[in-house]
């Protein structure tokens, strides 16, 4: 026998906000919005994977070990001529020496990391005889600020590369926020259902379908009918069966 469903206060204002905002919704959308907010689900699509999560977590946990949101690379830091000032607001890095060209303090700094790494001493790698021009892009203010520091010497540090952009960071936390704000799209738990261009991830499937049966529904209806609050939105959805 399956167990009884029960409602609670914020349950119940929650939907009651939601029947309000759609007066038209029918009886799966309203369950799916239920479900939603007992479970506190906030599903989410990564865009580059086609594939949809429930919830951030989840997608940033199954990145993180397949390694496909940051890696480790170390920079070399270079002190000299200021090529970056606080104004800076871009960078391109050398890989080989850490010679390092800001957007605000050279003319076409794009054009000059890729002349400077074509001649490159340090520059060993080469592709069909000829030097690679494989350079470092950061807009991160932390990682810039590294170049603005006078120091006498060069120096190493470890900096983390977005797996998605290349983009470098100061931290995995730097690469974790710029991934949630820029590479991912909340859904609601309607939208992932009503939808068939992405693939829901394996897990996330699995909740879905056992929430989603004709029973739940069910022992839904029977807890809805508890409020009397609910009684013009079922009467509502019995005539339409």
């Amino acid at each position: 026998m399956a167990t009884a469903l029960s409602i609670t206060a914020e349950q119940k204002d929650e939907l009651l906000k939601f029947l309000k905002k759609n007066r038209g919704a029918d009886l799966v959308t309203v369950y799916l919005a239920f479900i939603e907010e007992k479970y506190k689900l906030h599903p989410v699509l990564f865009p580059r994977d086609k594939t949809i999560y429930q919830g951030i977590e989840d997608l940033i946990k199954t990145l993180e070990t397949q390694n496909k949101l940051w890696r480790e690379t170390e920079i070399t830091i270079q002190f000299g001529q200021q090529s970056v000032n606080e104004s800076t607001k871009k960078i391109y890095i050398c890989p080989f020496t850490g010679k390092v060209f800001g957007d605000n303090t050279c003319p076409n700094p794009q054009d000059a990391i890729y002349d400077w790494v074509s001649k490159c001493p340090e520059n060993k790698e080469r592709i069909g005889g000829l030097p690679v021009k494989r350079f470092f892009v950061s807009e991160d203010p932390e990682v810039i600020k590294n170049y603005i520091s006078e120091r006498k010497a060069s120096m190493k540090k470890v900096v983390y590369s977005s797996a998605i952009t290349g983009k470098l960071f100061n931290s995995k936390a730097a690469v974790i926020e710029d991934f949630k704000k820029n590479h991912i799209k909340l859904l609601t738990l309607l939208e992932v259902q009503n939808q068939n261009r992405f693939q829901i991830e394996e897990r996330f499937l699995e909740f879905i379908q056992k929430h989603l049966t004709e029973d739940k529904i069910a022992n839904f209806v029977e807890a809805l009918s508890h409020h009397s609050e609910f009684e013009p939105y079922l009467e509502k959805w019995v005539e339409s069966d």
